[in-house]
């Protein structure tokens, strides 16, 4: 279903009644689509999976001076004359 901004506004909960029913309802400003309304239970499924921490730990390295300021030559190579 497409809707304008006008017609989400005047019409929210009959809107909303559809989106629950599984519907997805697209807005619109003029003829330029600007969001899209879904059922959050959808919406949920598509959610990424949380990322467990430290999977790999032990396998990545940094040196300790990782953070220190590059010796002049090469930062005059990437800042240019």
């Amino acid at each position: 279903m497409k809707v304008t901004v006008h017609q989400a506004k005047t019409h929210l909960s009959r809107i909303l009644r559809r989106v629950e029913a599984g519907e997805e309802v697209l807005i619109l400003r003029g003829r330029e689509p600007v969001a899209k309304v879904v059922p959050l239970r959808k919406a949920l499924r598509r959610s990424p999976r949380k990322r467990k921490l430290g999977l790999d730990r032990g396998k990545v390295w940094i040196a300790e001076d990782f953070g220190a300021p590059l010796p002049d030559d090469i930062l005059a190579q990437f800042e240019g004359p």
